[in-house]
């Protein structure tokens, strides 16, 4: 198998999109692979790539087409719908697994896969984008400055602007509420269950809990037991959140799934000039009964950082790779991972 040997499985998608231009900019010739052979072939065509084009509806179809590949980059969300298959298929034909998930149930089901990813010889690492890179190379850094933390608290302000799959994904899990992590184990809170500022950049931001991936990555990488993960959110958007809590169930019904559904169709992500303009900052604490640290990150736009972050993990795991099984971002590259991608920089508060 040569450098190259891997499967860009949903690289139709826009975060599949620009994360495949990123591998052909660099000069790699991933095969690109998705549902919708149209679009497939026709992304194909413009970068000069072999496609496949096959859904995840069958176990034997999967496994036929990723057999050849030494690495699947999976970007076809929702991830809760689609992750399984194609971790089952991974495991079984010996591929590495890699994707762009957020959702903490795949996290989890990654982790519970962790023996037998180590008895195929193959890495299972999820969140190899914007969710959960940058927070979890910070967490690991801020564990390193207070080994004996109790707490870890992040929180991260973008752009503003999402794409189609990021909504389709919230849509998905909106009646879920959020989600933190208590003394080791993930449970289930109302959505905004916890509001507050803190002070980024000069300026005093209002943030609020969600469901964020490193409720559960961030223990696996830094063993912290409580962990609770915030964005901005200005205060008439947190009241919302809040009022959507005794409204959940209308998510459920399917009139109002399909409604949304429709109006989701029509997003189209942060355009060119946004993902190279705009920026990311995250910020995160440790603490105990004794000590407190503080650290931020500065990071390129969230859509732009994922594709970097996802081919520089694929060319780090197709190149040389020492481990197996299930890795978190920060667990197999380090806390530093993260200052190794261009624009990116991190002070301690």
């Amino acid at each position: 198998m040569s450098d190259d040997n891997f499967l860009i499985y949903g690289a139709n998608g826009y975060t599949g999109e620009l994360i495949t231009r990123r591998a052909a900019s660099l000069g790699l010739k991933p095969v690109i692979a998705g549902r919708n052979g149209e679009q497939i072939q026709e992304l194909a065509s413009a970068l000069g790539f072999t496609f496949l084009v096959f859904d995840l509806s069958e176990d034997d179809e999967i496994r036929r087409n990723i057999a050849p590949f030494k690495l699947v980059l999976h970007c076809a969300g929702p991830f809760s719908k689609t992750a399984r298959p194609m971790i089952k298929a991974c495991l079984e034909v010996k591929a590495h697994y890699l994707d762009i998930t957020g959702e903490i149930e795949i996290f989890e089901y990654c982790a519970s896969k962790d023996k037998k990813a180590h008895e195929a010889g193959i890495i299972l690492m999820p969140g190899v984008g914007f969710d959960v890179v940058p927070t979890d190379c910070l967490a690991a850094h801020l564990a390193s400055l207070l080994p004996e933390a109790s707490h870890l608290e992040l929180a991260f302000k973008g752009s503003g602007s999402i794409s189609k799959g990021t909504a389709l994904t919230m849509l998905e899990n909106a009646y879920k509420g959020g989600a933190i992590r208590q003394n080791s184990t993930i449970i289930s809170v109302p959505a905004a269950y916890e509001s507050k500022t803190i002070r980024l950049e000069e300026k005093e931001i209002s943030i609020t809990t969600i469901p964020w991936g490193d409720v559960s990555t961030a223990y696996y990488s830094t063993g912290i037991p409580n962990i609770k993960v915030y964005t901005a959110v200005k205060p008439e958007g947190i009241k919302w959140m809040k009022i959507m809590n005794s409204l959940g169930w209308l998510i459920k019904l399917p009139v109002i799934r399909n409604y949304f559904r429709r109006k989701v169709s029509k997003i189209k992500g942060p355009s060119e000039d946004l993902r190279n303009s705009g920026k990311s900052i995250i910020w995160g604490r440790v603490f105990n009964e004794e000590q407190q640290f503080e650290a931020m990150l500065t990071t390129p736009e969230g859509y732009h950082l994922t594709a970097l972050t996802a081919i520089s993990i694929v060319q780090k795991l197709l190149i040389d790779h020492i481990f197996s099984g299930y890795k978190t971002p920060s667990m197999a590259f380090g806390p530093n991972f993260i200052l190794e991608i261009e624009n990116t920089n991190r002070t301690n508060l």
